[in-house]
């Protein structure tokens, strides 16, 4: 069964309404009355009518003047109205109607099958424009929500992205993060024609640490050395990451070699300060540190891997010459080095 629609039927004269009320009877209809221009407004607020069929003559305030109030309001201008009028041959009166707003015109007397034929075609115009609008309600409502998923599917990409470029153990950066963050500093710094510089740094000994006091405290080890290390790097481009096993780097865009230098040695004190117990190691009771340092204003010719070469053979030097110590070289290609000058 069809939802009922509203419809308003305006006349001043009883007996007219009596009639189009008994020619639109109907289930699917509810008829409303109106005697006058100013009810029939009245009654906009409390129903929303499919369609209005009025009387142009009526006294006070004709049909014209009606429409046109209800042509001035948003939320009735778009109510469809049909004119029912007795006067056939002034063509000024029926264009003033149809500025008015009017749809249609009617004369009477009314035929009863126009009426109704007529009238069954606004309404299912208006079948059509809520059923159009039901639609769009549920095309907006699913927007929102493949909008809402986007919005759920791209926080959990961004999530697993960062947990991608995280280490598991110590989260921090990993050897991934360390070398694609490598390669855009060295693209955007030899733009900018500035240094940067790579601490590569191992703990000294771990294995036999591991040995010693079990995997467990070696994990809790390099977690507590991971977030020191961290701590330590002041600048947002800073970036320490975990090497590879007990081993670590740190870039340092726009450092020279002194820069990194200074840091190392820092990073060097600030290890051995934690105190970490190392009863197997023979270079100090605690853990402690070696680091390689080096620097490089990239240029044509240089790669990140000289750089990284560089820092690892100072790291090893740092190794053979007793450990705990930060041993710094400079990039080995001959045309890094005059940009270090």
């Amino acid at each position: 069964m069809k939802h009922q629609l509203n419809i308003l039927i305006v006349d001043d004269r009883p007996e007219n309404l009596l009639t189009l009320e008994h020619l639109l009877d109907g289930e699917e209809l509810n008829v409303v009355r109106a005697a006058s221009g100013q009810e029939a407004l009245s009654k906009l607020f409390d129903y929303e009518f499919a369609l209005i069929l009025m009387d142009v003559q009526m006294p006070e305030m004709d049909g014209f003047e009606t429409a046109e109030l209800m042509r001035g309001h948003t939320r009735t201008r778009h109510i469809p109205i049909i004119f029912v009028t007795a006067n056939h041959t002034e063509r000024q009166h029926i264009f003033r109607g149809y500025n008015a707003g009017a749809v249609d015109y009617m004369f009477k007397p009314l035929d009863p099958h126009m009426l109704l034929s007529k009238v069954h075609v606004f309404l299912e115009i208006y079948r059509q424009r809520i059923a159009l609008q039901e639609k769009t309600r549920e095309l907006d409502q699913k927007i929102f929500q493949l909008q809402t998923l986007q919005a759920e599917l791209e926080e959990k990409n961004r999530q697993l992205q960062l947990l991608s470029s995280l280490d598991g153990l110590t989260c921090i950066p990993n050897r991934r993060q360390f070398d694609e963050t490598l390669s855009q500093e060295w693209t955007r710094l030899s733009r900018a024609q500035l240094p940067l510089a790579l601490v590569i740094l191992d703990v000294d000994h771990f294995k036999r640490y591991n040995d010693h006091y079990g995997h467990f405290s070696g994990d809790g080890c390099l977690k507590l050395v991971a977030q020191t290390l961290e701590d330590l790097l002041k600048r947002p481009a800073d970036l320490v990451a975990r090497y590879g096993g007990e081993e670590f780097a740190a870039i340092l865009p726009g450092t020279n070699q002194e820069g990194a230098e200074h840091l190392a040695e820092a990073m060097r004190k600030a290890i051995v300060e934690l105190a970490i117990e190392h009863a197997a190691s023979p270079v100090l009771p605690v853990i402690s540190i070696s680091l390689g340092v080096s620097a490089v204003v990239p240029s044509p010719g240089c790669t990140p891997g000289d750089l990284i070469q560089a820092a690892d053979k100072a790291l090893y030097e740092a190794k053979l010459s007793g450990r705990n110590r930060w041993v710094s070289r400079q990039c080995l290609p001959d045309t890094c080095i005059p940009a270090l000058n």
